[in-house]
Formats: C-alpha cells, structure tokens, sequence
C-alpha cells in the first residue's frame, strides 16, 4: 500500500470503530460489493457480477477489522484485493455455517448492523453511510483514473461504430473497450434511432442502430463507478434536434451551479424541475430521474423532491437530464474548489455551457 491508502484505511477503520462503539453495536457486518470495496480500500468480493453481494465479508467486533471467507477465495483475496494489513479469516467451503457462529459471538455484546441486514440485524448508522459518500484524497486519484478510461473506452466505441451494427454489436464493441482498460461493464445501453425517441433506459437489442446512437456506460473499477452518456449522428442533426441537447446541458448547467457544499438533492431537484420549466419543458424531470450521489454504486442516492441528502464535500455526483433522443450525463467531483468532470476525454468533441467544457454529439455524416 502506498501512504495515501495507509491513511485510507487507517479512517475507514476508525470509522467503523466508532460506529461500533457510539451504537453499543456487537458487530458489524458488510457483504454488499459495495461496501466491501469501501472499507478494503479499493478490493472487490466479486465472481459474479450480477449479485448485490460476494464471496467475502468484512467483519467488525471488538477485536477489530477483518475479512472472512472460504478457503477457495482466502488466497487470492489477501494476495490481489485485501489491504495487507486487514487479516483474512478463512473457513473450509463446506462449514459456512461457521461465519454464523462468528456474528453470534459479537452479537453476545450488542445488536449487529449490516448493509444488507439478515434476521434479527439492524441497518448501518447514518453516519456510517455519509462517511462512505464522503470521499478521501486516495479515492478521488482511483476515481479520476476510471472516469479517464471510462470516457476513452465510450469514445473508442463511438468512433468504431457504423450505422449497419445492431444495437447489441455496439454494446460489444463497448464492453471490450471497457474490460481491455480493466473496467468492469457495469451496465452498457444502446438506443439506435427509433428506439432513443421512445425509452429513456434502452438494453441494447438486435434492431440496426440506423442513422443515430445513444450510448451509456456504468464503468466500475475498484469499487467506483463511471457513469456518462454519448451519443453519435450518422448524419447532419435537424434543427430540432440541436435545440434539445441545448435544453438539456442548460439544465444540467443549473444542476452543477446548485451542486455545492451543503446544498441537498432536494434542492438541486428542484432547481432542475425550474430548469425544465423556463426551458419550455415542464414536468420534463417526471418522465426519468434525473440522477443523484455516486461512487461506490451507480446511484448511492436518485434525487428527489425534499430529499434532505446533504452534499458533503467531496463525493461523487451524476446528473443526468433528459428529453426523448437527448441526453447529457458525465460523472463529477463535488468539492469546495467546485465541479470537477471525471469522464472526460479530450479528444471527444465539445461546446462550452456557462464556462464549461461538456460533450457534443459526435457527428460523422
């Protein structure tokens, strides 16, 4: 570990103990993929991809700060994804039931609290989940750098595409790009012409792209999530057209300006509705959400109306207005310095939004 991750972990630890201790908690518990990668600074507790949890754990009692798994995983874990100094507890594949016995011991001492809670297990404190948002310096250099291959990957895709590849060639063409950077495709959706003026969330099919593209990426690495939007015209755009992408940069440009230190998603929801409205577009921000918090999920928290989530310095936020066939969306640091696009490539075309470099479609008539 380099020293930005021993100060990493040395707060993630004491975080927890904290949380142990100002809970009268026995344990805690944390299985999601998520949380795992939060507290072991960066590891994954991932095979399979599409499971909320893994094949390990991260326990919290009073003796400390551990990972517990079966004997299949234990090696290669403490190897390739576990801080060295954060012991690997290893039970034979067969005895799972041992891990239980382990939660009773610390649950002798107080209630557990977990992610995801099972029988008789209580949700983590709140405060422990805004420490999660909350990102620290060794975070934000790990976030920088998927979000770089993220929007290099996007733009690969973009630039390989011709108008004859099915939807479902261009998510493969996407997911190769992404997994060649090491960046698992978290999500990938593909909308061609027709299908982009109907759905605002499109799982790509085997219908021809036709004379237009709209791509998503949800790219994770080490735990941190990269999500942005592109879209490529196979042909000159109309009139029409054009003036939707400026309705939606408009909005996110309100977005971004209400984006500061102690605002909540609340608000920033509202300064969207408004947003929408005097652009001609009321109840715009109904027809699909509009974004929210992110980092160690896609979404950690979709804004909405009243929604008290505080924005607090520095975390991850994705906004992501929409009208039918336009979209604008990049994942950004949210700190006391400002807004800080994280997905950016330089090589992807671009226009200036209230003095912001933010992306254009890609023309290739």
């Amino acid at each position: 570990m380099n020293p930005g991750d021993v100060v990493e972990l040395d707060v993630k630890v004491a975080a927890l103990a904290e949380a142990l201790e100002s809970h009268r908690l026995g344990a805690i518990r944390l299985r999601g993929q998520d949380w795992f990668a939060w507290a072991t600074c960066g590891g994954s507790n991932a095979v399979l991809l599409a499971s909320e949890t893994g094949i390990a754990e991260v326990f919290v009692d009073r003796d400390g700060v551990r990972v517990v798994t079966n004997e299949i995983e234990s090696e290669r874990l403490r190897t390739e994804e576990v801080p060295d100094r954060l012991p690997v507890v290893a039970f034979p594949w067969v005895d799972e039931p041992r891990i239980d016995e382990l939660v009773s011991t610390g649950a002798n001492l107080g209630s557990v609290a977990s992610d995801i809670p099972g029988a008789g297990e209580r949700a983590l404190p709140a405060e422990l989940v805004a420490a999660k948002r909350r990102l620290l310096p060794a975070e934000i250099e790990r976030y920088r750098s998927v979000g770089r291959d993220a929007a290099e990957a996007l733009t690969e895709t973009l630039s390989r595409v011709v108008p004859g590849m099915s939807e479902l060639e261009v998510a493969a063409v996407g997911a190769e790009a992404l997994l060649r950077r090491g960046v698992d495709p978290a999500l990938i959706l593909v909308a061609g012409s027709r299908r982009m003026e109907l759905y605002r969330h499109a799982p790509p099919t085997a219908e021809p792209i036709g004379d237009r593209v709209g791509v998503v990426f949800c790219g994770r690495r080490m735990g941190l999530y990269a999500n942005l939007t592109r879209f490529a015209w196979f042909r000159p755009r109309t009139r029409d057209e054009r003036a939707a992408a400026e309705v939606v940069a408009m909005v996110e440009a309100d977005a971004f300006d209400a984006s500061r230190p102690g605002a909540t998603l609340g608000s920033t929801f509202d300064v969207i509705s408004r947003a929408y409205a005097r652009l001609g577009h009321a109840g715009a921000e109904l027809a699909h959400h509009q974004g929210g918090t992110t980092g160690y999920r896609s979404r950690e928290v979709i804004a909405r109306p009243d929604d008290p989530t505080m924005l607090a310095t520095p975390l991850a936020v994705a906004w992501n207005p929409s009208l039918p066939a336009a979209k604008i969306e990049d994942t950004v640091l949210v700190s006391d310095a400002g807004i800080e696009i994280l997905t950016a490539d330089p090589s992807w075309p671009t226009v200036a939004v209230r003095g912001r470099t933010r992306p254009d479609v890609l023309v290739r008539s």
